[in-house]
């Protein structure tokens, strides 16, 4: 049985089991799904394995809808006469169906931004089309919840294509260019808050630079692979960024399966090369968002992929069909 704790900050009334998520957190991480219900908003870490939400209520009224089928009437009373203090109830939903929904809606939300779709790590892309489907599919049935609040549709990459592991060739890769002099070069990963989805690789491999001498110049190139199915044209305003060690911007072109540039440098040290989509912008969470968060994210999207490929349950968090979808395609990876 989980149990929740009622408290107010900020003039809001919050409802959280231990540790879990809320809109309020200064800085939410990439596992965070959230899902804005009339009167307030739900939240779920998609690693804590936890059926039950957060909730931040601005409109303790439009709530009471549904209060007493997510956590059961003793919280709903409780929040209707909340005066302070922080008092912990046990949760006992009365229409545990309504939350299985509501998580596959947040899930399906969550999955359109923050797969990690990844020709180097194996991990395939999951049809926006698909879960765009699937998220109308789940408003309907958490019409008690949403009412409408929460019905957009993901974000969709602009063109689709196959593409194959097989296929991938790494733009920056030394190679034989004459009199140049390469003075160094490496290997990295991106901070996913820095794009939209459907843009770039998901790896830590996915992205490469290299530091060269060439006619006198010192010349920063990089590249960073696509994300699978991607290929042109893309708009302007979507076109990704590289900023190297603060000092210099290249605007990517993509090449084939490859986001590429290049531009000169003043001095030969090496450098940091960190992506992004202008207007987006280059995240700045300390301790958010990291190598280890996307770590364990990918882990989760794998171990979902395999789950996809097995049997069909009826758990709160079986896969959604668009998972299932690429888990029966992922012969190309």
């Amino acid at each position: 049985m989980t149990e929740v704790t009622l408290f107010r900050s900020e003039d809001v009334l919050s409802i959280a089991p231990p540790g879990a998520p809320t809109v309020l957190d200064d800085a939410p991480d990439n596992d965070v799904m959230v899902l804005e219900v009339s009167g307030g908003y739900l939240s779920w870490s998609v690693l804590s394995g936890q059926a039950i939400p957060a909730a931040v209520i601005d409109d303790p009224d439009a709530a009471q809808e549904w209060l007493w089928a997510i956590y059961g009437e003793p919280v709903a009373l409780a929040a209707a006469e909340y005066t302070g203090g922080r008092p912990t109830l046990p949760a006992r939903p009365e229409l545990p169906r309504l939350i299985a929904h509501a998580w596959r809606l947040g899930y399906a939300h969550w999955a359109a931004r923050w797969w990690p779709a990844s020709t180097l790590d194996g991990i395939a892309a999951l049809d926006a089309a698909g879960l765009a489907a699937e998220i109308a599919e789940y408003t309907e049935q958490c019409e008690m919840l949403v009412d409408g609040a929460d019905s957009d549709t993901p974000f969709e990459a602009p063109v689709k294509a196959a593409v194959r592991q097989s296929d991938y060739a790494l733009a920056a890769g030394g190679g034989n260019r004459g009199n140049v002099l390469t003075l160094d070069r490496g290997v990295g990963g991106w901070d996913w808050r820095g794009c939209p989805p459907g843009l770039l690789d998901a790896s830590e491999q996915a992205v490469t630079w290299e530091l060269a001498r060439d006619s006198g110049l010192t010349i920063a190139r990089v590249s960073v692979l696509a994300a699978p199915g991607l290929t042109g044209p893309i708009p302007p305003h979507l076109r990704p960024r590289a900023r190297i060690a603060e000092a210099a911007e290249i605007e990517l072109e993509l090449a084939g399966d490859t986001w590429v540039g290049q531009t000169p440098v003043a001095g030969e040290d090496a450098v940091t090369v960190e992506v992004y989509v202008p207007a987006i912008g280059l995240p700045d969470f300390e301790g958010r968002g990291g190598t280890e968060t996307r770590r364990r994210i990918r882990e989760f999207a794998t171990a979902r992929l395999r789950r996809a490929a097995g049997p069909v349950t009826d758990a709160f968090d079986a896969p959604l069909r668009a998972e299932i979808d690429a888990a029966a395609g992922d012969s190309d990876f």
